[in-house]
């Protein structure tokens, strides 16, 4: 199945919008509920844990709406998904949290459990991933 970039484009930024809405929901399942009765290190591990089983996810609920059979495809959508979540999380980190860059790229180390640099890649080979097992399941 072949899809013209320009649709491959508007599936796979409806895709990371529903990443984007499972990634709040994932902050507010930590901060609620898996930091209180886990602890701050577990309950991050968990949480960079859930919200990479949930990129997954939707990458294979959307690989055959995103037409991602090829590596290079499957590539170029990870690193879409790459940007906007880099957009978003600076945007809103600095517009509507006012965080400071340092409070911002603190979250791109690994101090305290936090796997959100997995998650990061994760969101970029998570397309590609989803391809090959399309491929392998046919």
């Amino acid at each position: 199945m072949k899809f013209s970039i320009g649709a491959t484009l508007v599936r796979a930024f409806i895709a990371w919008l529903l990443i984007l809405g499972l990634a709040i929901g994932n902050g507010v399942l930590r901060e609620a509920v898996l930091v209180p009765a886990l602890g701050a290190r577990p309950g991050l591990m968990l949480s960079g844990a859930i919200l990479s089983a949930c990129v997954l996810a939707v990458a294979l609920l959307f690989a055959p709406r995103l037409g991602a059979v090829s590596r290079r495809r499957g590539l170029a959508i990870g690193i879409f998904w790459l940007v906007l979540t880099l957009g978003f999380e600076f945007g809103f980190g600095r517009a509507v949290a006012h965080k400071t860059w340092a409070q911002l790229l603190e979250a791109y180390t690994f101090r305290d459990g936090n796997l959100w640099p997995l998650v990061l890649l994760v969101i970029v080979f998570a397309p590609l991933f989803a391809a090959w097992l399309r491929r392998r399941h046919r």
